[in-house]
Order: C-alpha cells, then structure tokens, then sequence
C-alpha cells in the first residue's frame, strides 16, 4: 500500500504592522458606527466651542488688548486660532470617558479575547476621536467665519497655508486624545475621567496665548504660556492663517511655531501612546 502526502500548505507570516493598522481601522470603525448612532454624542460636542465663540467674539470683543490694538475685529481674528485649539485639545475628556465607559463595561476584555494587536483597541479610539474631531473643525470654521473671521486679516496667506494650520490643530487634537486615552486606562469610571480630564486641560489652555496678548502677563506666567504646547500651535496657527497677534517674544517656540507644534505634538504622541498601551497591557494580563 502506497502512501499519499498532502503537502502542509503553510500560511504567510503576518506583518505585524500591517495586522495592528487593520485591527486599528476596524475597532475605529466600530466606533464612528457608535457615534454616528448617537448623534447627540456629537451635536453636544458642538454646542460648546460655538458657545465659546460667540461668547469671546461679543462679551470680550473691543475690550481686550491686541499689541496695542482694542479693535473688536483684531481680537476677533486673534481669538480664532485659540477657540480651534481649544476644540481639539477638549475632546480629550471625551476620549478618555469612552475607554474609561470601555473598560466599565468589560467591552476591553472581549476585545482581549480576539486575535487582534494589543495596541489596535486604543488605536482605533483615537482615530475614531480624530475624525470626529475634523468634523467639528469644520463646522467651527463655518461659524467663525459667520461672525466675521477672516484669513489673511494681518498679512498674506494662501490655501496651503491654511490647510497646513487646520492640519496642525488635527495633530495636536490627536496627540492630546492619547493622553486621555492613558487617563480613561487609569480610573474606573467615565465620570472620573471627565472630571479629571478637564482639571488639567482648563490650565493648559487658558495659561497661554489663546484668550489674550501673552505680553501683559506677568513675566513667570509670560515664560510659561510661550513654552506651553498648547501655545505654540495656537501660535503657529496665526502665523499661517495671517491673523493678529504673531508674538515678538524671543521664546524659541514663539519664534518657531510651525516646528514647535510638529516637534510638541509628535512628543507626546510617542510618550503617551508607549505608556496608555502599556497601561492596557497591564491592565487586561
């Protein structure tokens, strides 16, 4: 009796990278689905900035100090660069109330359970946050530009450069989600994350450039506003988008904007991705 071998066929090593972007994009698909099914998640998400925005513009407008401008318009274009920043810097509290919600609910350890990268479950989060984050972007720039905010109101500017500010503020947007993301893996409920979200990011984001001339503050709180994050992509913003406001100061991130946001945001996305998925695998071992 002869014997008949079946040739094993042997399967294609898998290429981690590109596993961990293919897990990634379905779990931030499963996400978009989930918010596209609850859209008061993202009308709320709205309502904020555009509060902000009509409130700055027309509560503060005219008595603010631009340089030596008190012009309602001047702090009109300055304000912009700021409320953008802003929107994209809160959604960070929203991040990590999701994993935070995630984990509550034991949706963390089902996803454990699958053949999937470690990494792809926070991942695909921020993804999800980031896209969310472009479309209210988007809306925001329609209402600022509703009451007035223009492009090019303190110099030249073009359509590259704009793309180029929106594109930084999706970066920062992005690299602050992952700190939430490292928050809503520390606590235990997605109460605790929003409450301690939002504990850090009011300082991070009114101790800066934002909401007024830096030069009018006193000098310890001067230095620490124009080394802040947070401040040099607000800066970088009214430098491409042409508004008022570009700083004098000799800061080096004041000076260097565009490169102090690119280098801050890539920072803190490789810091706080490294320890939020390493919070996760200590935390589903």
């Amino acid at each position: 009796m002869s014997a008949v071998t079946d040739t094993a066929r042997v399967a294609p090593a898998t290429n981690p990278i590109s596993q961990s972007f293919r897990d990634s994009m379905v779990v931030a698909k499963r996400n978009l689905i989930r918010m596209s099914r609850i859209p008061e998640m993202i009308i709320y998400g709205l309502i904020q900035p555009i509060m902000f925005v009509v409130l700055f513009t027309y509560v503060f407008g005219g008595s603010m100090q631009i340089g030596s401008s008190t012009s309602a318009t001047d702090y009109k274009n300055f304000l912009m660069a700021g409320i953008f920043a802003q929107t994209v810097t809160f959604a960070t509290a929203s991040s990590g109330a999701g994993i935070a919600d995630d984990m509550h609910k034991g949706l963390i350890d089902r996803f454990r359970s699958l053949p999937m990268a470690r990494g792809a479950v926070l991942t695909g989060r921020t993804f999800a946050d980031l896209v969310q984050t472009g479309l209210t972007l988007v809306v925001l720039a329609l209402v600022a530009l509703l009451v007035g905010w223009r492009v090019g109101s303190d110099g030249n500017t073009n359509a590259g450069k704009v793309l180029a500010a929106f594109g930084l503020l999706l970066l920062l947007g992005y690299a602050f989600t992952w700190i939430g993301a490292l928050i809503g893996m520390s606590v235990r409920t997605p109460e605790a994350a929003t409450s301690s979200g939002l504990i850090w990011l009011f300082p991070v984001t009114f101790i800066s450039n934002a909401f007024v001339d830096t030069s009018h503050m006193t000098p310890w709180l001067r230095h620490i506003a124009e080394w802040n994050p947070f401040s040099a992509t607000v800066q970088a913003c009214r430098v491409l988008f042409a508004n008022p406001g570009q700083s004098t100061s000799a800061a080096w991130p004041m000076q260097h904007p565009v490169w102090a946001s690119l280098i801050y945001s890539v920072l803190i996305v490789v810091v706080f991705r490294t320890l939020a998925v390493r919070k996760y695998r200590s935390a589903t071992a």
